[in-house]
């Protein structure tokens, strides 16, 4: 099976550029994905495209990562129906560190096809405004530019100025890729395929060379929400803002009609084996998030670390010990039940941990048979607070 294939049979395909299949099929491809450094950890979203990333670089193509510290200045339209937030200088440099560390963990750097991590800025901050404008904006129409989707979608609203540049930039990116490293591929979520179709036309306007671009499809659940999203917030990467045993646990209460999709994208499972696993139902299907969950883990934080996880989720739902894997929160007892809610990012406010509380669904204890009845409750000894059936803390001293 050939390098496109894999991408398309495992659902990273969306849009391609004709000749893109071609191109991967052939022979070593050297190839971009951006991500811009606007918050200090990657989430579930960002990791669609890594993946991809890491399929094609197993089949022997060169990715390179490009953290963009330079675009970040300007903040990209695409998918968004109002201006982004500009951050400063100091916010980029700290996030750009913090993506870097990440990538490094997902993607390989040694080899012949080693992969690369560049910054945009380190040509983007370097540019001379007029000869920027006589250089490259001449390449592009205005016409051309407001007819993208992503344009369009702000125009009804408002685009600044700063934002209009932002396509110019990145198909910029492109053309400096291709000329440094041979990069003839761009991929991206669907909204950028207006910023990577303007790339490939660049290139060919500039270089006389035939360049590509593949855009991956929105990542969503079977009742059409966004995927990677919790009460709690983002699925993230960081260990920090998610344990590893939070994110294990994210994966095994997936949908169950999600199971097969989310096994080939995530994970690096054979796609005869998620075969078998989509042929699991009833209450054989937790086998398969099961899996699931132990892979997705694995890929990000380690194998260790998904086994302790595997270990912690079995322990708590068992009534045995998980304090090695389930989250902790230390605190000096007695402690009232709202704070500990509060402070254990189980309820998001106090009126929030009153209303589970008056509700039911605060609970105590390994086997969760003790209800809270009151919000004026305190804990007086270590335990497990849970909120529902799926989310739980260990509360100990410290």
């Amino acid at each position: 099976m050939g390098a496109f294939d894999v991408l398309q049979e495992r659902g990273f395909v969306q849009q391609f550029t004709a000749g893109a299949k071609e191109l991967l099929d052939a022979e070593q491809v050297t190839f971009y994905v951006g991500f811009d450094p606007t918050g200090d950890s990657l989430h579930v979203g960002h990791l669609l495209p890594v993946m991809a990333m890491a399929h094609l670089q197993r089949a022997g193509h060169r990715p390179i990562a490009v953290v963009g510290g330079g675009t970040a200045m300007v903040g990209d339209p695409s998918g968004k129906d109002e201006m982004r937030k500009l951050i400063t200088k100091e916010q980029i440099a700290h996030n750009k560190s913090c993506l870097r560390e990440q990538l490094g963990r997902l993607l390989s750097f040694e080899g012949d096809n080693a992969g690369m991590l560049v910054d945009n800025a380190d040509w983007l901050l370097q540019l001379n405004y007029i000869d920027f404008l006589r250089e490259i904006g001449s390449q592009f129409s205005v016409n051309q530019m407001l007819g993208k989707a992503s344009v369009k979608l702000r125009l009804e609203k408002g685009l600044s100025f700063i934002e209009f540049n932002y396509q110019i930039l990145q198909a910029y990116d492109f053309l400096v890729l291709a000329e440094q490293n041979n990069c003839l591929l761009q991929m991206g979520g669907d909204d950028q395929w207006g910023n990577i179709t303007a790339g490939v036309d660049l290139i060919r306007r500039r270089l006389r060379k035939e360049a590509h671009g593949l855009t991956f499809p929105l990542l969503t659940r079977s009742d059409g929400k966004k995927m990677g999203k919790t009460e709690k917030g983002a699925v993230w990467l960081d260990p920090k803002k998610l344990s590893p045993y939070e994110y294990f646990q994210y994966w095994v209460n997936v949908d169950d009609r999600d199971v097969g999709k989310l096994l080939r994208i995530f994970t690096f499972l054979p796609l005869d084996r998620i075969a078998e696993l989509e042929t699991l139902t009833g209450p054989d299907v937790r086998k398969a998030k099961q899996e699931l969950a132990w892979h997705a883990t694995a890929v990000v934080h380690g194998e260790d670390e998904a086994r302790k996880a595997a270990a912690g989720a079995k322990a708590a739902f068992s009534g045995g010990s998980a304090a090695d894997a389930m989250p902790t929160l230390e605190v000096s007892f007695p402690v009232n039940v709202v704070t500990a809610l509060v402070s254990a990012d189980l309820c998001k406010s106090n009126s929030d941990a009153r209303r589970q509380i008056k509700g039911g669904a605060i609970k105590l204890g390994q086997d969760r048979k003790t209800p809270v009845t009151s919000h004026e409750q305190d804990l007086t000894e270590e335990t497990v607070l849970w909120r529902g059936k799926k989310n739980a803390v260990r509360v100990v001293s410290a």
